[in-house]
């Protein structure tokens, strides 16, 4: 699963790759502290942004892969 961020105006941001046989994966300027993901099995995943501020205002996206 790969969670996006698209702030206004802007193109798409990878946030964090995440799959069910690796840790979580953080691009560079993001952390699990400010955006925790939880997949509880594989039909279902969660981002949440903690403390939000107004530079967190953006779309959010996930895509996900099933091979």
């Amino acid at each position: 699963v790969f969670w996006y961020q698209q702030p206004p105006r802007n193109g798409l941001k990878l946030v964090v790759s995440s799959s069910t046989w690796s840790h979580n994966s953080y691009e560079n300027g993001y952390s699990e502290a400010k955006f925790e993901v939880n997949r509880e099995n594989t039909n279902y995943t969660r981002m949440t942004i903690k403390n939000l501020t107004p530079k967190d205002e953006a779309t959010y996206f996930c895509a996900a892969s099933d091979h």
